[in-house]
């Protein structure tokens, strides 16, 4: 696994966890936990996220090979370009 995929994989668990919080905060009653799991989504977002989504950005800036959505697109495009044959 590179770097990229790995980095790209903790972003996308980071945000996967800030969006749980978020659903905690909407199906509580109550308002100090629902405060408590909104401010954390926002702790998440700013301390966590959006660090991260800097350090992937400055990586696939240096590092072009560790674009990984480029990359991932890319690679779901070649099967359509070249479709298999039927026999």
């Amino acid at each position: 696994m590179t770097v990229g995929t790995k980095m790209h994989q903790a972003l996308t668990m980071a945000e996967s966890l800030k969006a749980q919080l978020e659903m905690f905060g909407l199906e509580t009653e109550d308002q100090q936990a629902k405060n408590q799991f909104f401010q954390m989504a926002q702790m998440m977002e700013s301390q966590v996220i959006a660090p991260l989504k800097g350090r992937v950005n400055y990586i696939e800036s240096q590092e072009p090979q560790y674009k990984v959505k480029q990359q991932a697109q890319q690679q779901a495009q070649s099967p359509m370009q070249n479709p298999p044959q039927q026999h």
